[in-house]
């Protein structure tokens, strides 16, 4: 009789005990060819020795499951577990905008067929059941939740990097990134009264060997009020150099009060937050000191820029300090491939995929604003705004693909080299690694540098839908983020979006959401790979961007323009919007985020493997049985939120 291989998931996490209950519990069930699985069958986990098994829902293919025959890793079967039910549409998920347009959750189950003599090992589902209420791994691997089985793989890749690399030193970094920020030294919580002189604060400093204290504002006595993670949390700072500023004005420190010096915009962070957060922290929002705040809601001490550094000795901070002290085109190149080397270290080491994007993201903008920096005077950033656009935008560039950007000017504001300017920017950041745009959205291009006026009549005119252009101009747009210059432009630009939005043809979004349903059924990505099975060929590759995901982030976009969410071009902000507009439930939310980052993941994989600047394909064959589970139930995801945009918008994709 066959064995279960206790070496591939989910069994290499069980104990002697629980492999020995596994081996009790478990039974041979041969399928001849087109032979189901009956209904009294449907109550075990079933790993496929060999053959292979297509998964069903009312005559429809969902996904097919491989033996070793089939596989390039011989000890690498797929597994199913037939008692998982699929996703129910509940109206609770995407509220329709008809009235006769409802779906109610409706109990069904899968079939499973074997599509040649197949060979499975069934275990018993109670063996399953007990052995997942005492071990957490084996739930979070078998879990019906996508998210825990990705935060599983997650733990996985985590793990694996770690142990491979035990002596290398970057893999110790990432251990420590880890770690709760309460590992780090904290620095002595001092506060004085917003009414208190400039003297006192220095006294206190100078006594407590410190360069700041913190502020409490008038009418905030009471340390035991409600705190949150939040910039105006209550209390401000007040550091030597704003004493010294104050000096340097000519105001006396006896008489001066705290209140006039201190920054109340305060930047705050958990202490059960990771080293990892913290860093992001202060690189994205350029501070160096960030009170921590315990599970009371109390300060429980300040971290340190100095004394984080000192810890980890090496991180993106160093590379945010690379990029700030560039001097010319050379040196910023250097800090540009230390964030490519960053990036790899980051994806190695397990470090969820949300978290590279936007630090990345958060590098990329020092990145573009230090080059704009050196190419042009002072009085243009002033009166001019950059934008990123695209992936960059919404902070899930993760490679250096092509260029998306613009320049918003200020009206009756000009320069004759502006045109000079913004072509000397594309082609530096080319030379830096940054493809030029092959769409030309780009600041090159006269349509993507204009007076603020202007820029907001064209974008009346995209919301008229004249051209096929306009839905990706206005895609483009919808995700820019702020880089560098007069923000207040680009926050005109998004009010404005919410006008044009308000007076366009009430179908206008119906009509933008097609585009989210153009590339067809993503089973159809499952099925063409599945006779190639046993050939080397590229032919049975999924492509990643239009079969995942295209399809999630422009149909989150769409529901967040159909909500006014435009200030936010993030699809993790989107989706947070969307859930607190009751436009999707928590449980939906989450599911679709996770189902995104794992094919942002997979995407890296790939380009971090070969030299596919674009990475967009990926031979399921080159996964393991728990990625090709996950890649199968991620598709599934896209399959069900493209049904839901088609009901919601009640939209007929030939």
């Amino acid at each position: 009789m066959p064995h279960l291989d206790f070496t591939q998931p989910p069994f290499d996490v069980l104990s002697l005990a629980e492999r020995q209950s596994i081996r009790k519990n478990t039974q041979i069930r041969y399928l001849a060819k087109n032979e189901d699985l009956s209904v009294e069958e449907l109550q075990y986990l079933y790993v496929v020795i060999k053959g292979q098994i297509e998964q069903s829902l009312d005559g429809e293919f969902v996904a097919s499951y491989l033996g070793s025959n089939h596989a390039d890793d011989y000890n690498n079967n797929d597994w199913f577990d037939s008692r998982r039910l699929p996703e129910s549409l509940s109206k609770n998920e995407l509220q329709p905008n008809h009235e006769n347009n409802t779906t109610d959750s409706i109990t069904q189950t899968y079939q499973f067929r074997a599509v040649e003599d197949t060979l499975l090992l069934q275990v018993a589902g109670n063996t399953i059941d007990k052995i997942s209420a005492q071990n957490h791994l084996v739930r979070q691997l078998l879990s019906d939740k996508l998210p825990e089985r990705l935060k599983a793989l997650q733990q996985r890749r985590r793990g694996k990097a770690l142990d491979a690399s035990h002596n290398n030193n970057q893999q110790e970094v990432q251990q420590i990134m880890l770690q709760p920020v309460t590992d780090v030294t904290l620095l002595p919580v001092h506060i004085v009264d917003a009414a208190s002189s400039l003297l006192d604060a220095a006294r206190i400093m100078t006594t407590a060997g410190l360069k700041h204290v913190l502020v409490r504002p008038i009418g905030h006595s009471n340390l035991d009020a409600p705190q949150s993670h939040r910039p105006d949390h209550f209390l401000g700072i007040l550091t030597d150099t704003d004493i010294c500023r104050a000096v340097s004005e000519q105001q006396d420190p006896i008489t001066t009060p705290c209140q006039r010096y201190a920054n109340f915009n305060l930047r705050t962070i958990k202490a059960s937050d990771e080293i990892g957060d913290a860093l992001l922290n202060m690189t994205r929002y350029r501070v160096h000191r960030l009170p921590v705040i315990d599970a009371d809601g109390e300060v429980a001490g300040v971290l340190g820029q100095s004394d984080l550094l000192a810890h980890i000795s090496h991180h993106s901070q160093l590379i945010s300090i690379q990029i700030e002290q560039a001097k010319d085109l050379s040196s910023l190149y250097t800090a540009v491939e230390l964030i490519g080397r960053y990036i790899r270290a980051q994806h190695q080491n397990g470090v969820k995929i949300g978290n590279i994007s936007r630090m990345v993201q958060t590098l990329n903008a020092q990145v573009f604003t230090k080059l704009w920096q050196l190419i042009v005077p002072e009085e243009v950033v002033t009166n001019t705004c950059l934008i990123v656009m695209g992936s960059e935008g919404r902070g899930e560039q993760i490679m250096r693909t092509d260029q998306d950007n613009a320049l918003i000017i200020r009206d009756d504001y000009t320069h004759p080299d502006l045109a000079a300017f913004a072509e000397t920017f594309n082609q530096h950041l080319a030379s830096l690694g940054y493809p030029l745009c092959d769409g030309k959205i780009m600041m090159t291009n006269p349509m993507w540098r204009q007076p603020l006026k202007q820029f907001n009549a064209q974008i009346g005119l995209w919301f008229k839908n004249t051209d096929p252009m306009h839905g990706i101009y206005l895609s483009a747009i919808l995700d820019g983020e702020y880089v560098c210059g007069d923000e207040s432009l680009l926050t005109q630009v998004r009010q404005h979006l919410k006008v044009a939005h308000r007076q366009s043809d009430p179908m206008f979004v119906r009509q933008f959401a097609r585009a989210a349903l153009q590339f067809g059924d993503v089973n159809q990505w499952w099925q063409k790979f599945v006779p190639l099975l046993g050939a080397k060929s590229t032919s049975s590759d999924i492509d990643l961007k239009k079969a995942g995901i295209f399809p999630l982030v422009h149909g989150i976009r769409t529901l967040a323009l159909e909500n006014d969410i435009l200030d936010v071009p993030s699809t993790k902000d989107r989706l947070k919007a969307l859930v607190q507009a009751h436009a999707l439930n928590q449980e939906r939310a989450d599911t679709l985020l996770e189902a995104l980052e794992f094919f942002m993941a997979q995407r890296l994989s790939v380009a971090l493997s070969t030299d596919d600047r674009h990475a967009r394909q990926v031979n399921p064959m080159t996964l393991t049985a728990l990625e090709r589970d996950l890649l199968k139930e991620c598709l599934a995801v896209v399959k069900s939120f493209k049904t839901q945009l088609r009901q919601h918008y009640q939209l007929e994709i030939s």
